[in-house]
C-alpha cells in the first residue's frame, strides 16, 4: 500500500511492537485491516485499504496498544488489582464442570447460568482450533456444551474481537470473554457504538500473565516429545487444577507436562513484548473477572499441587456483582468470603509487574520508544510499592534488552 494511506496509528503501534492481538481494529475496520500471523506466532493486524478519519480517530481511541483509561467512579480502587465490587472466591457446584475448567470454573457456570436464563443468547468466547492443536479459534457459543468445550485456559494468541461487527449488526444479546486489553477495546469502543452496550450487556475477563506465541506452544510439545504432525489435541490448562499441559498423540498415547513446567518454563519466556507493559493484567474493564485462589504455603508463594478447583471471582461493576449473586442463589456456583490482602501472595506475577511497569515505561521513553498512555491505573502508585533498587534493576534491565535487540 502506498505509504501515505497507512495509519499512523497502526505505525505507532508497530513502530513500539505495542500490538496486543486483540484485532479490535479489524473488527472495526473490516475492509481496511485483516489479522495475520506473523514469526514467531503472534497475530498482527495488516492494512489492505485506506481507513477514512472517522475511522483512524477511533483505532487510535480504542486500540489497547495505545491507550487504557479506567475510573473507579466510588468504588474501591486498590493500586494493584483495580476497582471492584465484590470479590470472592468460589467454585461450580457441578463438579464435572469444575473438574474441567482451570480453577474452580467459576466464569463457566456464570455464563452457563446467563444462558439457561435467557440473559444472553450466546457467549463469544476462545477455545481451540480446529486447524492447529496450539492454536486458538473465536467462537459463538450457543449452548452449554458448546461453552463447556470451550472452558480452561488456552496459552496462544487469539483475537476475539477481529469480527466484532459481524456481531454488532446481529441483533443477538450476547456475553463476551476476552483477555484484559480485549475488554477495555470492547469497553472503550462503546463509548462511540450505542451497538456494544446492546450487543455485549455483560463483559467477562480473567487475570492474564501475558500471551505466549506459537512458538512457545512448539516448544513445550518438544519438551512432551511430541509435534505439530502427529499430535490430534493439546490441552494447556484444566482436568485439575491447576491441570496438566497434555498433548493426545495420533497414536492415541498422552504425554503429560506440570504447568509448573509448561507455563512456568517454556510458554513464560515465549510472551509478547506488549504484555510485559501491562497495566492491566487483572482485567479492570470488565463487569467479572476469575481468576486461580492459588493456596500458598508458608512463604506466601503459591501451590501447585493437583487439587479441587477454586476460582477468585471479582465482581468489578455493579451489573457483575448482581450476576455473581444471581449465579449462587441459583446454585450455580458456591461462593467463599476472600481477604484481598492475601491477593499479592498468591499472585505474585501480576503483583511483580504492576510494581515494575513504571521503571520499564521509564526507561523505553528514555530510549525514545513509543508506550501506551495509561490513565487510572495508579503506575507511580505502584512502583512505590517497590524499593529504589528493584525499580533501577527492572530500568536497566530493560534499557539492557533494547540495546541487545539494536544489535
Amino acid at each position: 500500500m502506498n505509504a501515505r494511506h497507512k495509519s499512523p496509528s497502526l505505525a505507532r503501534v508497530n513502530r513500539g511492537n505495542l500490538c496486543a492481538g486483540c484485532g479490535a481494529c479489524a473488527g472495526i475496520t473490516p475492509a481496511s485491516i485483516v489479522m495475520d500471523e506473523v514469526p514467531p506466532g503472534f497475530l498482527r493486524p495488516r492494512q489492505i485499504a485506506p481507513m477514512n478519519p472517522s475511522e483512524e480517530m477511533l483505532v487510535a481511541d480504542i486500540c489497547p496498544g495505545l491507550s487504557q483509561r479506567i475510573s473507579a467512579d466510588g468504588r474501591s480502587d486498590p493500586v494493584l488489582w483495580g476497582p471492584y465490587v465484590s470479590m470472592q472466591t468460589g467454585w461450580a457446584q457441578d463438579n464435572a464442570i469444575r473438574h474441567a475448567g482451570s480453577s474452580g470454573a467459576a466464569l463457566t457456570m456464570i455464563l452457563i447460568h446467563l444462558l439457561e436464563t435467557d440473559q444472553i443468547t450466546g457467549v463469544v468466547q476462545t477455545a481451540a482450533s480446529p486447524d492447529l492443536v496450539i492454536g486458538n479459534t473465536t467462537v459463538l457459543s450457543t449452548d452449554v456444551a458448546a461453552i463447556i468445550a470451550a472452558a480452561g485456559s488456552r496459552y496462544a494468541p487469539s483475537a476475539p474481537l477481529s469480527e466484532l461487527h459481524r456481531h454488532l449488526e446481529s441483533g443477538q444479546r450476547l456475553a463476551f470473554v476476552g483477555k484484559p486489553c480485549d475488554v477495555a477495546a470492547l469497553r472503550a469502543l462503546s463509548i462511540h457504538d450505542d451497538r456494544v452496550a446492546a450487543t455485549f450487556p455483560v463483559l467477562l475477563s480473567f487475570f492474564c500473565a501475558g500471551v505466549p506465541s506459537h512458538a512457545g506452544g512448539q516448544a513445550v510439545l518438544a519438551a512432551l516429545g511430541a509435534d505439530l504432525d502427529h499430535t490430534a489435541s493439546f490441552r494447556y490448562r484444566g482436568n485439575g487444577w491447576p491441570g496438566k499441559a497434555t498433548a493426545t498423540l495420533t497414536s492415541g498415547k498422552k504425554h503429560v507436562m506440570s504447568y509448573q513446567e509448561s507455563w512456568g518454563r517454556i510458554l513464560s519466556k515465549h510472551v509478547q513484548h506488549r504484555c510485559k507493559i501491562c497495566a492491566d493484567g487483572t482485567g479492570t474493564a470488565a463487569d467479572i473477572v476469575c481468576a486461580d485462589a492459588w493456596e500458598s504455603d508458608e512463604k506466601g508463594y503459591p501451590i501447585f499441587t493437583e487439587a479441587e478447583g477454586i476460582s477468585l471471582i471479582v465482581g468489578r461493576t455493579e451489573l457483575g456483582d448482581k450476576h455473581i449473586k444471581q449465579a449462587a442463589a441459583a446454585g450455580r456456583i458456591e461462593t467463599a468470603s476472600f481477604d484481598i490482602d492475601s491477593l499479592a501472595s498468591i499472585q505474585p506475577g501480576q503483583r511483580e509487574r504492576r510494581r515494575a511497569l513504571f521503571a520499564r515505561l521509564s526507561a523505553l521513553r528514555l530510549t525514545g520508544k513509543p508506550v501506551p498512555v495509561y490513565e487510572g491505573l495508579q503506575i507511580s502508585a505502584a512502583a512505590r510499592q517497590n524499593t529504589l533498587r528493584r525499580n533501577f534493576k527492572n530500568f536497566l534491565g530493560t534499557i539492557r534488552r533494547i540495546v541487545l535487540r539494536r544489535h
